[in-house]
């Protein structure tokens, strides 16, 4: 059976040939999804559960409702960590091959039903369904990872120290996790957190955000079909409104164990503070402010190729965006030129649902007037605007390249999540490192170079997590991904992942005879 999530939508289209001029161009569609999978309630404990209040999931391109979310409140939140607390006590005992067999289904349904879950992501999200359907694939892969990681969680045996013992090292569940995850990539943040915990044999209480939990409550759906145990994952969407004292909630309750969080380091923080008082383990994906590096050795072609990639995803709106990008003086003009035409060939500008479009809408206009801000701050501390530089209809804004950017300018300062490139023109690869390295986050960073020298110099010199070395797409599940100094602590995906997960207890085996 099919369902509508939202009967008539605004179509709407803005050229990239006529700069700052709005062709809207209305007509109504539908989109239909699978019932089962369009959810408005809680999923607690294996059940459906209703709010005292709802709150509404917009569209962002045009500020329309898709629909009312239960919001949840301190009660549902305590209900959601009793009922993960239960089922942990047998999902814990529960062979790894069983909890493979089932992230392996879980994995399968997601494939099965990409074209309905792409759908909620653009619409919910804004993303392009291009990049909605990437998002989809990319969620299933660290399903399908996870599945296969959870049987090789391996003990160890360590060499005697006295005749009559033997040393063992168990791995054990950490307990129940609360994983937050962020609106930018609505299931992947999800899966990459929630296969990992699951493999390991933990359950979850999932709060997704309050933007995008359409997507969350879908994929709880497709556990329940696959026959993952009631509450071993749970879901809970909630306002922003309610969103402290839940967060609160799930930091601070002493059944949960572990705490996975994606977001801005300032809310990072936050959560890290509550932790405390429990000493919980913590997982902490922050913010970034990646920084794009092309010597003058590079292949300026591919450079661009790999700036497009690297910034103009989800119309800027990853950690991992180059934000700062350094191009030294040899290069820099024809860079700059070069870059320009990529982005007035290829970005066009609209809602997400249309072929045509490659730059969707910034989440809600906050995200709007940020870029706004930097732009104007710039242009006002002496930067040219090549490209773009103006905002348009509602949450949209057009792709903005400028130069003659320099490190006392706010986009080259904060992270700013939107698609903006400030270019900065530097002489020597030593002044590009001191300004590479001179956030105080470091996520992921990006270099174009020919040199191998000079590859292993800037790629160990560099402070951050990650590196892209003459690419700009870095992420995959069989990866670690993760950052050093303020952009958080620990490591998701890959063999590392869901070691976050697990702890290490030592067996003294004492009284044997020899």
């Amino acid at each position: 059976m099919m369902g509508v999530l939202c009967l008539i939508r605004d179509r709407v289209f803005f050229s990239r040939s006529t700069p700052g001029l709005v062709a809207a161009i209305r007509r109504g569609y539908s989109l239909s999804v699978s019932q089962n999978l369009l959810r408005t309630q809680a999923y607690i404990g294996g059940r459906w559960v209703s709010a005292p209040a709802s709150f509404p999931v917009l569209d962002p391109a045009t500020g329309k409702e898709l629909a009312k979310v239960a919001d949840c409140g301190t009660h549902e939140a305590k209900e959601a960590v009793n009922a993960a607390y239960t089922a942990f006590q047998s999902w814990k005992q529960s062979l790894a091959k069983e909890r493979s067999v089932l992230l392996r289904k879980w994995y399968e349904l997601v494939m099965q039903n990409k074209d309905d879950l792409a759908k909620l992501i653009t619409a919910e999200c804004g993303k392009p369904l291009t990049e909605a359907y990437g998002e989809v694939a990319y969620s299933a892969s660290f399903l399908e990872w996870f599945s296969e990681e959870a049987r090789r969680v391996y003990g160890d045996v360590v060499p005697l120290t006295a005749k009559d013992r033997r040393i063992l090292l168990l791995k054990q569940p950490v307990g129940v996790a609360s994983i937050i995850t962020p609106w930018n990539f609505p299931s992947a943040m999800i899966t990459r957190k929630a296969g990992a915990a699951l493999a390991a044999g933990c359950t979850v209480v999932v709060k997704p955000a309050e933007d995008t939990p359409l997507s969350a409550l879908a994929l709880a759906e497709l556990a329940s079909q696959a026959g993952i145990p009631a509450g071993v994952y749970n879901v809970l969407p909630c306002s922003r409104t309610s969103t402290p004292a839940v967060g609160e909630v799930l930091c601070t309750n002493p059944l949960v164990g572990k705490i996975s969080f994606t977001g801005s380091t300032a809310t990072g923080k936050v959560l890290l503070r509550h932790a405390a008082g429990t000493v919980k383990r913590v997982s902490m994906e922050l913010g970034g402010n990646a920084p794009f590096i092309v010597f003058d050795s590079a292949d300026v072609d591919q450079a661009v190729i790999g700036a497009m990639g690297s910034k103009f995803r989800n119309s800027g709106q990853t950690c991992v965006c180059s934000n700062r990008f350094l191009v030294q003086k040899g290069i820099h003009d024809v860079f700059v030129e070069k870059l320009a035409k990529a982005m007035e060939k290829q970005l066009h500008v609209g809602h997400g649902f249309e072929s045509k479009t490659t730059q969707g809408p910034l989440i809600n206009e906050r995200a709007v007037e940020k870029v706004e801000k930097h732009i104007a701050d710039a242009v006002s501390h002496g930067a040219k605007v090549v490209k773009g530089g103006k905002r348009l209809k509602g949450s949209f804004m057009e792709p903005t390249l400028l130069s003659n950017v320099t490190t006392d300018m706010l986009c080259t300062q904060e992270e700013t999540f939107g698609p903006l490139v400030p270019v900065l023109k530097f002489d020597t690869e030593e002044e590009a490192l001191a300004i590479a390295n001179s956030a105080s986050v470091g996520l992921a960073g990006y270099f174009y170079s020919k040199d191998p020298s000079q590859i292993w110099r800037v790629a160990e010199q560099l402070e951050v997590g990650m590196v892209g070395v003459n690419e700009g797409l870095l992420s995959a599940a069989e990866a670690p991904f993760g950052g050093v100094k303020q952009s958080g602590i620990g490591r998701e995906g890959s063999k590392y992942g869901i070691e976050e997960y697990l702890e290490v207890k030592y067996m003294c085996f004492g009284g044997l005879s020899t």
